[in-house]
């Protein structure tokens, strides 16, 4: 017999793509999932493939030292049937010169990058072949792989939705910002396989490194290190939370992942200015997404950032309710931090499924900030000592809030206010725009026998009281909504619920606030001395908030925080109540325009109206939408916006992608940031 000769093959990146769920990451690599087949055709010239005759067989290596004891290297013959545990080959179907064959990789094999090399041989005589590389990605779709999930809608959430929402705001005023995931753009798988040849754990010990890249929890954890920079470990993100963002973004201006890891890897992995929260879990997401594993972004409102892991923060009050005597410990008005589905074969049984992951740079884990995969299962039932990090995020949504006031003598007094950490902990709803309350994943109901239990276990004693029914109570409440460039009122409203007549002080003072807690100088302030209440009667006292007051020092999270301080003379006892207001920014206005079909132009006119009394200058649109807009589009408005006037502009776009898509808009301007839209666009595929 002569020499099988190859001519030509074919990795069919197409066909291939859409089976495995990977077609919009374009057709020029072949991307596949683990443990599922893919179909190779392979061409040979003057004759073709003879069973018994010829043999064939494949290497498949990723890595820079592949070896078959870190399963980080294969060898394997094409055969008649699937292999159970290895890698397969098995021919599909012969025409002439061609040969189909059917490869397949075990559940568990190593993510990542792979080079494929065919050897034939005939006799004595073998040639070897590469005939390319291509890209392996967890499976959720299988039911071996650890993140196997088993709602198809979910894992069309989880894994393949390129957008999705992100919760802001406060807890009593919840928001939703859009974000573009972009997990399937141009070059971000690439950018997030340079992450993990990039961490400090490879540059150690390669081989170690890529035999542990088929364990989701693994790579949670590298991930969960490398979006943040502060292990000098070439990090994607810088995080600040001053208001400083010159030299940088502000991360209020992102609206999507894609520009963050694009400009990480164009400079040299160089960390991008600047992130906060949930800037750091949106790219964590992303990265996690594109590499098959389910992920969300969720928000835990009133959050607490617990140093000392005592279960405890301190705050401490003057007697004009400003901050005092700063403890490093802080109440966050939300955090965010991604959740991660995965199989814990390392933990005993019961842990399995949503893991919280916190790339946010806080406290350091195992010498490196980096925090998770903590089973949400384990924080809801108080199990602190299972790996990883379950303490601090069980302090996140559980801690204890104290305020103490410290009197003009220097003493302190211990005040009364009800339990606040941990509140409306939420995530973007399966295929649909509206929220999702996750609370009850992480914590029995308050006050419940289960809490109590829970507690125990923890060492945990819950000292803020519950609603008392006796004494004085104080709530601050918000009529309106507050816009932004509008005055407002706040209303302290006093309860007296004994029997005697009582009489007071009450301070009431707001603040330009920004969301991890820190407060900007007062911009509303009553000091009433002589407040009488009769038994069981109600009070209101409005604070009238001037914007010209709070304009120029609002922050771009644009929170005001009012603190309201109930000193009653009497017992000397005090109350305290603390509201965080949300200034509301302009609608976006977008509307599109023409019939939206896949690879036809479509027009968007995009618009806002000033709310201030001032001109807006130097103002931009900025426009990005996975499948719609390729890459970002940036309009900058020549003329001064004046105010009540009407920014606007239209954008041409042609979209590559069919299906539900989300055009998102980001508008800055020197008085006016951060203000996000966007439109959900349904596109129809193209006609065959």
């Amino acid at each position: 017999f002569a020499d099988l000769v190859l001519e030509t093959w074919d990795l069919q990146c197409e066909r291939n793509g859409r089976e495995h769920r990977t077609a919009e990451m374009g057709c020029q690599q072949l991307v596949v999932r683990r443990g599922q087949p893919f179909t190779i055709t392979l061409h040979f010239s003057g004759r073709g493939y003879e069973e018994g005759v010829d043999k064939l067989a494949f290497n498949v290596e990723t890595g820079p030292c592949p070896i078959e004891t870190s399963g980080t290297r294969s060898h394997f013959a094409v055969t008649d049937f699937p292999e159970e545990s290895g890698w397969s080959a098995v021919v599909q179907q012969q025409d002439g010169g061609s040969l189909s064959i059917s490869l397949c990789s075990p559940p568990s094999a190593r993510v990542g990058r792979y080079s494929l090399t065919l050897e034939t041989s005939t006799g004595y005589q073998g040639t070897s072949c590469h005939i390319g590389d291509f890209i392996l990605l967890f499976n959720a779709w299988h039911p071996e792989d650890t993140v196997f999930l088993r709602d198809e809608d979910e894992r069309c959430e989880y894994v393949l939705s390129q957008q999705g929402l992100i919760y802001q705001g406060t807890r009593d005023y919840i928001t939703s910002t859009p974000w573009n995931f972009g997990q399937f753009e141009d070059d971000i798988l690439s950018i997030c396989l340079k992450l993990l040849d990039t961490n400090p754990k490879f540059l150690r010990d390669q081989n170690r490194d890529c035999s542990r890249r088929n364990d989701p929890v693994y790579i949670g954890r590298v991930v969960s290190a490398m979006v943040n920079c502060n292990d000098e470990d070439w990090g994607v993100l810088a995080g600040r939370w001053d208001n400083h963002y010159e030299d940088g973004m502000s991360p209020m201006a992102w609206i999507g992942s894609v520009d963050i890891l694009k400009r990480w890897k164009k400079f040299g992995c160089q960390p991008v200015k600047y992130g906060q929260c949930w800037v750091f879990a949106a790219v964590a997401c992303t990265v996690m997404r594109c590499l098959g594993i389910p992920s969300r972004v969720v928000t835990n409102y009133n959050s607490a950032h617990d140093t000392n892991g005592n279960l405890v923060i301190d705050r401490y009050l003057n007697e004009t309710g400003q901050e005092d005597r700063r403890s490093r410990d802080m109440i966050w008005n939300f955090h965010c931090w991604v959740e991660s589905w995965m199989a814990r074969p390392d933990l005993a049984p019961g842990y399995d499924g949503w893991q919280a992951l916190d790339p946010t740079p806080q406290e350091k884990s195992e010498g490196v900030f980096c925090c998770g995969p903590a089973p949400v299962r384990a924080i809801k039932e108080g199990d602190l000592q299972l790996k990883y990090d379950i303490p601090f995020i069980f302090a996140e949504v559980n801690a204890d809030v104290v305020y103490w006031v410290v009197q003009h003598d220097g003493s302190q007094k211990k005040s009364t206010h009800s339990s606040v950490v941990g509140k409306n902990i939420s995530t973007k709803s399966v295929g649909r725009d509206s929220r999702e309350d996750i609370t009850h994943t992480y914590k029995y109901p308050e006050g419940s026998e289960k809490e109590r239990e829970v507690f125990a276990k923890a060492e945990h004693e819950k000292s803020s009281l519950r609603e008392e029914d006796e004494g004085l109570h104080l709530k601050i409440k918000l009529s309106e909504g507050a816009n932004n460039g509008c005055d407002f009122n706040v209303f302290a409203v006093i309860n007296n619920n004994t029997d005697t007549d009582r009489v007071c002080r009450l301070m009431l003072c707001a603040r330009t606030a920004s969301y991890n807690g820190t407060v900007g100088p007062q911009c509303g302030m009553k000091d009433l001395l002589n407040v009488t209440l009769a038994p069981r009667a109600e009070k209101s006292v409005p604070l009238c908030v001037l914007y010209e007051k709070y304009g120029e020092s609002l922050t771009q999270d644009n929170l005001i925080k009012v603190v309201a301080l109930l000193t009653e003379y009497q017992t000397g006892d005090v109350v305290v109540a603390i509201r965080d207001v949300y200034i509301q920014n302009p609608e976006i206005k977008i509307r599109i325009l023409g019939e939206p079909m896949q690879k036809r132009k479509l027009v968007a006119e995009i618009s806002l109206v000033n709310p201030l009394a001032v001109p807006l200058n130097n103002c931009m649109f900025v426009v990005e939408g996975a499948g719609l807009t390729d890459g970002q589009r940036i309009k900058e408005l020549e003329e001064p916006v004046e105010p009540k006037a009407e920014a606007k502009f239209r954008l041409d776009f042609v979209p590559h992608q069919a299906g539900l898509r989300k055009l998102m808009v980001d508008f800055e301007s020197d008085k006016l940031t951060g203000v996000k839209g966007y439109r959900n666009v349904i596109i129809a595929p193209q006609p065959k």
